[in-house]
């Protein structure tokens, strides 16, 4: 496990290193963006706090991990195929 750097603003929040591929980081950005937040980081940890709160989503995180693994080897599915199968971009 990696040592965490503090932020100087508040000892009380953390600075992690997250390592994804780019596509997948355009991915999140474009998702992001489109669903309102005003950063990445707002996005990630409204991300990590609805997964924690709500286990039984988990399902949804081990499909994008596989999505991703699959775009990179250029066998992803198409953004509007996976909004239609998790209805999200409705908003």
């Amino acid at each position: 496990m990696s040592k965490t750097d503090s932020d100087g603003n508040d000892p009380e929040i953390d600075r992690i290193n997250l390592r994804i591929s780019r596509s997948f980081l355009d991915v999140v950005d474009e998702t992001w963006r489109e669903r309102g937040f005003n950063s990445r980081s707002e996005f990630i940890r409204y991300a990590l706090r609805d997964s924690v709160n709500h286990p039984e989503g988990a399902g949804v995180w081990k499909d994008l991990a596989i999505s991703e693994a699959q775009f990179d080897e250029g066998e992803g599915a198409p953004s509007d195929e996976m909004r239609e199968k998790y209805g999200t971009g409705t908003e």
